[in-house]
């Protein structure tokens, strides 16, 4: 506060880095009690071997991922994580990785000229045409055609 009521040279910076370590440390908190149960990405994120099979997803999303890569990257067997990613994050880790492909498949078509088809076949969503304007408007909640909700 003191840096806002009373400004310095280089003030707005320092209340802005400030605001930054208030927000990890209130994540911190948060995933700390989440720990005894929560669900969701970011919950997953504070798990080590959830983590790993996320981080891999985002990192490398148009690799033709299987469960098994995942569960050996986590240090399971496929049906343990498979199992367990479904209870920590809230859903499959395939249907978790469609997502991720379509929120970017999304990003993609409301930044750039590529066309529709373009942009499915770099983010491997090489699923039937109608299904995969279902599952882009389910997840998205706009129509691939606008890319606008």
């Amino acid at each position: 506060m003191e840096e806002l009521r009373e400004p310095q040279p280089g003030g707005d910076l320092v209340a802005q880095r400030l605001a930054y370590l208030m927000l990890v440390q209130a994540l911190r908190l948060h995933l700390a009690e989440g720990l005894k149960g929560g669900v969701g990405w970011l919950f997953a994120l504070s798990d080590k071997q959830m983590s790993a099979a996320i981080t891999s997803m985002h990192d490398e999303p148009t690799r033709d991922w299987t469960v098994e890569e995942w569960g050996l990257r986590a240090g399971m067997s496929r049906s343990t994580f498979a199992l367990r990613f479904k209870q920590t994050v809230g859903v499959s880790p395939m249907e978790y990785l469609t997502r991720w492909r379509m929120l970017l498949a999304r990003d993609r078509m409301a930044n750039t000229s590529d066309s529709i088809s373009e942009i499915a076949r770099s983010h491997r969503l090489g699923i039937r045409q109608r299904l995969r304007q279902k599952a882009f408007k389910k997840i998205t909640g706009c129509s691939p055609r606008t890319g606008k909700v």
